[in-house]
């Protein structure tokens, strides 16, 4: 069925940050019909079929696709309305929100993300591609991608304590990996910490690892932390938060159009989410995405 005028769809994970994505739901819903929105209100029972949901909405042609859920579902919208005329909205209901915070969208308020729905003009902004998955915020690719896995692993605690306690965890045993790195076409080999390449300056609830990344620059931030003692690197950990971490001598910092990112035995994470074995070429896709801001 095509999609109605001012019709949108409200993609809820209702596992998001433990049930906390069906109670914003709830909330958001009755305000969006208020304002005069046809809601199609969708949710999928695994993310295979949510983003079969997605891909549908696109198709019928729906004027937004609003995610109520985490950077999770943020990143599997994106998979659907990526270079569409479909915009993208969010009632943040998730453990990091990066996505939100790079908006200024109310993470602890469904009701207020409802209205900044409402209310909001559409920013077109750029993503970051990888044969044909993109996503938003920055991947992981080394002790930051390591450390995702572990905090996935985990049950308790929840937030972001559980990334915290995953980090000091994977401290004791981590390595410098050796890269292979191809930026703009140059190429480097050299043993690093981690490798992230951003579209937006912060992924992990704040982390502001690519500091300064903008996200209509048609540019790709790639940040590389060489090697350094682990007790530095936990003196170094808490600068994340505050992105000052960027006059540190270890840091690195290259903005190109293209990198391709490879080392052994690394599965990358972007958006939080598990992404693909290196290596793997992201390239930037200027204008892709539309957001509801």
């Amino acid at each position: 069925m095509s999609a109605s005028p001012r019709e949108i769809a409200l993609l809820t994970n209702p596992t998001a940050g433990k049930g906390r994505g069906a109670r914003a739901r709830d909330l958001a819903l009755p305000r969006l019909r208020e304002a005069g929105f046809v809601v199609r209100n969708l949710a999928g029972r695994d993310a295979d079929e949510a983003l079969d949901l997605a891909h549908q909405c696109v198709a019928d042609g729906v004027e937004s696709l609003v995610v109520c859920g985490g950077d999770g579902m943020v990143h599997l919208a994106v998979q659907a309305v990526a270079g569409t005329g479909t915009h993208l909205g969010m009632i943040p209901a998730g453990t990091g929100n990066d996505v939100a915070r790079y908006f200024d969208i109310p993470r602890k308020d469904p009701l207020a993300a409802a209205d900044r729905v409402i209310a909001s003009t559409p920013r077109t902004i750029d993503l970051a591609r990888c044969g044909t998955k993109y996503f938003v915020t920055v991947l992981a690719a080394g002790f930051d991608a390591v450390v995702n896995e572990r905090a996935n692993r985990m049950t308790w605690p929840r937030g972001q304590m559980r990334y915290n306690l995953a980090t000091l965890a994977e401290l004791r045993v981590f390595e410098p990996l050796p890269y292979t790195l191809a930026l703009d076409g140059a190429i480097r080999r050299l043993d690093a910490m981690l490798v992230a390449v951003g579209n937006g300056p912060s992924f992990g609830g704040g982390l502001r690892i690519t500091e300064g990344a903008l996200l209509d620059d048609g540019m790709l931030d790639v940040v590389i932390i060489k090697p350094m003692s682990k007790t530095e690197l936990i003196r170094t950990y808490p600068k994340l938060f505050k992105g000052t971490h960027v006059t540190h001598p270890q840091y690195e910092h290259h903005r190109v159009r293209s990198v391709t990112v490879a080392a052994p035995g690394i599965t990358s994470y972007a958006d939080g989410e598990r992404f693909g074995a290196l290596p793997l070429t992201i390239e930037c896709a200027p204008g892709a995405l539309s957001v509801l801001v």
